[in-house]
């Protein structure tokens, strides 16, 4: 199905620095994940599984990666009328600043769309604003029916949060239709927090946490009639839509709930990144990439199948193109190209792999991979990465945050080698 009443803008000109050191060679949404996927295939992916043709990429930081993805995988055929084209941040003869010239980059999310108004005259009515890097897999014709059964001007995709999360995302009070009363950004005052509480007996408990869902929290999915958009980023200046543009519309719009029952998370950190990681590993995780009716579309390597040498490997995703000595791998992600040398042992490790193979002999490209009889825990090995062998990658001294040798960090105890990086044989952590 083909839903041109419908037009998809996905914010993905985020700089993501709280998953820095991953973000300092790429923008967010470029962020590898899964294995061979990265973050912006999850919001085009849901787009094309639910008839949404027609699809514009904002884009800004460190955005090459990011273009040569989109380019290399979304190219649709001329049949279907449909398109995902990219806007990168740029300056035009409506914005241009002669003093400064600085005004055609987004000062926000808000600011990114207004920029890109012109663009947009030939958008269906609604208009479907998403988030360049979570990881979900939504239903949009469901979201669409609620919004257009409501006569809803603007639509917010929200899900129950514990009081934990509350300082990292908008939270709102609804009545019992679902009509949004009142929102807030990222709140720190207790007091209002308090205020935006779930009455008791509405609450429940969190899956796969102790903590109980006591708020209501966006999604930051917002579905506007496009009229109501324009009118909106045309009477206010407001740079963001969470902080600024959807509490505005509240005081003057019919802005409703939808409510998402399904798995939603906000890998903006480290620390959420390699969860969500590890819980791809499980048996029943609560993202399956494994979804044949609505799979996640990525760029097509045309690899060969992984390679096992008396590997012996557990609760682990392998992906294309990999060739593994006698390791023993666990409860880890193996990216495509990964190359793994005999001896070695992982452990809950996020492997992103390589763009290219090792070849020496052609002088352009250096050994990637991990090399022989070397230990590694609780860590993400970026892609391109060279380890030497009897490497020791354990943090024994426990640290919780530290900046080492090698361009090696340390978050939330998470060790993390950052893209390109050479590990010299024999070193210890």
């Amino acid at each position: 199905m083909n839903d041109p009443s419908v037009t998809s803008i996905i914010l993905a000109g985020g700089q993501g620095s709280r998953l820095a050191p991953l973000t300092d060679k790429r923008s967010k949404p470029a962020v590898p994940i899964g294995g061979k996927f990265r973050l912006i295939d999850i919001p085009i992916s849901n787009c094309l599984n639910h008839g949404i043709r027609h699809i514009w990429v904002l884009t800004q930081f460190a955005s090459e990666s990011l273009h040569r993805h989109i380019f290399q995988t979304y190219r649709l055929d001329y049949f279907s009328k449909g398109f995902v084209s990219i806007l990168a941040a740029s300056q035009t003869p409506d914005n241009k600043d002669g003093k400064s010239g600085t005004e055609g980059w987004y000062k926000g999310t808000a600011d990114a769309v207004r920029k890109n108004l012109s663009n947009f005259s030939s958008a269906g009515e609604n208009v479907l604003l998403l988030s360049g890097d979570h990881l979900y897999r939504m239903d949009f014709e469901d979201l669409i029916k609620f919004h257009c059964k409501n006569d809803a001007d603007v639509t917010l995709s929200v899900i129950p949060i514990p009081r934990s999360q509350v300082s990292e995302l908008g939270i709102l009070k609804m009545d019992s239709n679902c009509k949004v009363m009142a929102f807030k950004e990222k709140s720190k005052d207790e007091k209002l927090i308090d205020d935006f509480a779930i009455p008791p007996e509405l609450r429940e408990k969190a899956k796969g946490r102790s903590e109980e869902k006591t708020h209501v929290g966006s999604m930051g999915i917002y579905l506007f009639k496009k009229k109501v958009l324009v009118e909106i980023l045309e009477k206010f200046e407001h740079h963001d839509f969470g902080k600024e543009i959807i509490p505005a519309a509240i005081e003057s719009c019919n802005v409703y709930a939808y409510k998402f029952d399904g798995y939603w998370e906000d890998i903006g950190t480290i620390k959420a990144f390699f969860d969500a990681h590890m819980l791809l590993t499980s048996d029943n995780p609560p993202f399956n990439f494994y979804d044949e009716n609505k799979p996640i579309f990525t760029r097509a390597r045309f690899l060969p199948a992984a390679k096992f040498s008396g590997a012996n490997v557990t609760s682990s995703i392998v992906c294309e193109g990999s060739i593994i000595g006698t390791a023993a791998i666990s409860e880890s992600i193996i990216g495509v190209r990964s190359i793994i040398g005999d001896g070695s042992r992982l452990s809950r490790v996020i492997m992103m792999g390589a763009d290219y193979y090792s070849n020496e002999s052609d002088g352009h490209h250096a050994s990637v991979g991990i090399g022989r009889n070397c230990r590694i825990k609780n860590a993400i090995v970026d892609k391109d990465v060279y380890i030497g062998d009897d490497v020791r990658l354990e943090n024994h001294q426990d640290l919780q945050n530290a900046s080492l040798e090698h361009g090696i960090a340390i978050k939330d105890g998470i060790i993390i080698v950052p893209k390109g990086t050479t590990v010299p044989s024999g070193y210890a952590l």
